[in-house]
């Protein structure tokens, strides 16, 4: 039984037994342990290296349900160990009666070993939990934390994007979107986080309240969508939506047609990664809500 106090125990093991391979890094021969740095586990779960060397050395034994859900995903532990994680952490392990939030490491895998894809991971409730370096390079990398992780939000709430849609595809995917949270409202009907999404959602967005008083049912297709890289230019991709049976999981994908320019554009965008690119400046580019 995991006992209060247990995380930084816990946290250095799960650190040293997972291999960087499995992670998308190189393993290197100069490495002195099999596991993964503390930088590299920082930067996987979007916290600092100070922190994790707190954490490990039991100077920060109050980490909150985010940053444990993040650690998990990182290192890639199973749904029973992600469980021992929250508990050691003082924290209740998360109810089926909320969206979850647990990324299986087989999923963890699939997104690493398909570099030539921009693949990112979203909850029931569209909330990216963890994208790949080609996705990071191609969107830009998510924020760590915050609403701003959430699609939908993003999408009626009008943040910037570098995702280009015509009028008709705008509308398929706001139907399909709205539809998706509907069916997980009626999955998860006490998670208050997710209420709170949709009472954000229907007073700051006249489009989704109207999508949501309709109460349609739509399904998402593959769809051909531009993005607009601030460096490379504009490049076209096939989108797609999988899902992942039993998890509750969104899968998206972006990938380039072999062969074309689009291809080469997008080639050429994985190797800049997502530090590689000037900023996106709304007031030279023709940017549309995502």
């Amino acid at each position: 039984m995991t006992e209060r106090g247990d995380f930084a125990t816990l946290l250095r093991a799960w650190r040293d037994r997972l291999h960087p391979a499995a992670a998308g890094l190189p393993a290197g021969a100069g490495r002195r342990a099999t596991g993964l740095r503390r930088e590299e586990l920082a930067a996987l779960a979007g916290v600092s290296v100070d922190y994790v060397v707190r954490l490990e050395q039991g100077r920060a034994d109050r980490p909150s349900a985010q940053v444990v859900a993040a650690i998990a995903r990182a290192l890639q532990v199973s749904e029973g160990e992600r469980d021992q994680l929250y508990v050691a952490a003082g924290l209740a392990a998360p109810l089926p009666t909320v969206v979850p939030t647990f990324v299986p490491p087989s999923v963890q895998r699939l997104i690493t070993r398909m570099p030539d894809a921009a693949i990112a991971v979203c909850s029931a409730d569209w909330t990216i939990l963890t994208t790949n370096a080609a996705w990071d390079a191609l969107h830009g990398a998510p924020p760590a934390s915050g609403p701003e992780r959430n699609v939908v939000r993003r999408h009626f709430l009008g943040s910037p994007t570098r995702l280009l849609r015509e009028e008709g595809e705008t509308e398929r995917f706001e139907q399909a979107i709205t539809s998706d949270l509907r069916t997980t409202t009626v999955r998860y009907p006490q998670d208050r986080q997710l209420q709170a999404l949709i009472d954000e959602l229907v007073a700051g967005s006249p489009r989704f309240a109207e999508l949501w008083a309709q109460v349609g049912a739509a399904r998402h297709r593959t769809e051909r969508k531009t993005i607009l890289h601030p460096t490379v230019g504009p490049v076209l991709l096939d989108c797609d939506v999988l899902s992942v049976s039993g998890e509750d999981l969104h899968i998206v994908t972006n990938t380039a047609e072999p062969g074309t320019e689009d291809a080469s554009r997008f080639d050429l965008i994985r190797a800049l990664g997502a530090t590689g690119a000037a900023p996106l400046d709304p007031t030279d580019s023709p940017l549309l809500p995502s």
